[in-house]
């Protein structure tokens, strides 16, 4: 199994609309792929700014590609993500799952 995690900044002012776009692209596109075995959305807010991570199991590379692209280390973009993120990550990073907790992975929603 690997993660895959993308993180983003953005005025805390817009954290909450960008929160439910999120839900809207990235996060409804991530749970549509096969081979997508589960999706959190982390938000930390600091000062004025809030960050977002996205962490997105897999099943495979393939089944990464099949979401992002052949340049599957790019992070992908959706049209309004300017009109909020405060800069565009060019990377995500990719882990491999060496443990994976029994109870997290039976809880997350299978594709």
């Amino acid at each position: 199994m690997i993660a895959r995690t993308w993180h983003g900044r953005v005025p805390l002012s817009k954290a909450a609309d960008y929160e439910a776009y999120l839900r809207e692209t990235g996060l409804a596109d991530y749970q549509r792929v096969d081979g997508n075995r589960g999706v959190y959305l982390l938000r930390r807010d600091e000062g004025d700014v809030t960050h977002f991570t996205t962490l997105t199991f897999w099943d495979s590379l393939d089944a990464i590609r099949a979401f992002a692209g052949p340049d599957y280390e790019r992070a992908r973009y959706y049209p309004e993500d300017d009109e909020y993120l405060l800069e565009r990550e060019p990377f995500v990073t990719h882990y491999t799952v060496v443990e994976p907790s029994a109870s997290v992975f039976t809880a997350l929603p299978a594709n």
